[in-house]
């Protein structure tokens, strides 16, 4: 092949590329655009209730921007075409996991005040008598009784987080309550519920 005939191929093939790359470039910018759109109406409850999900779809995003940066509009577009989709399932899992939350809060709230206030009236009558039961002595007691002292201010932040709208921290401080609870009960020797086991 002559030398001509070469550097047409090639001037050729560079302006298909060209022009790939060209047409590539309004719908990669319009994926992007749509994505970030989507994502910005879900992103504040997506970082409290999926942030990993999110960190996932954030990541994808990031990329698909860089290679728009870089030119590589086919690349950014392949990036970013089902972004918008992704944030559209962030917003049914943070819905999904807000009602899980909402059922763990409802079933916790339900039963942890009983059980602290049952371990508050046995700690009270331990108080008033002269001797413990066999198996608590005075430092086990003087251990349940700080520990229900911590819990019942555990219990007041959850409440406080659950009225304010944060269900995250609610359910994680409720978690803890009933946790702590279980164990002073064992340690006071109480009848632990059998719906806190």
């Amino acid at each position: 092949m002559s030398k001509r005939l070469i550097l047409a191929v090639l001037t050729i093939a560079c302006c298909f590329a060209l022009a790939a790359c060209n047409t590539a470039k309004a719908p990669a910018e319009a994926a992007i655009k749509a994505a970030d759109e989507a994502l910005a109406g879900v992103k504040a409850d997506a970082s409290q209730y999926v942030p990993d999900q999110l960190k996932g779809v954030e990541d994808a995003l990031a990329a698909a921007k860089d290679n728009f940066q870089k030119g590589e509009y086919q690349k950014a577009l392949d990036g970013a075409k089902d972004l918008a989709g992704q944030a559209k399932d962030l917003a049914a899992a943070v819905t999904a996991k807000k009602d899980e939350l909402g059922k763990s809060w409802q079933d916790m709230s339900g039963g942890l005040p009983g059980m602290v206030e049952a371990i508050q009236k046995r700690v009270d009558i331990l108080s008033k008598s002269r001797r413990l039961p066999a198996g608590l002595d005075k430092d086990k007691f003087e251990a349940a009784k700080t520990s229900l002292a911590a819990i019942t201010q555990t219990w007041t932040e959850a409440s406080n987080a659950f009225q304010g709208g944060n269900l995250v921290d609610a359910v994680g401080k409720a978690k803890v309550v009933k946790d702590k609870a279980v164990e002073i009960m064992s340690l006071l020797g109480m009848q632990v519920p059998a719906a806190a086991q």
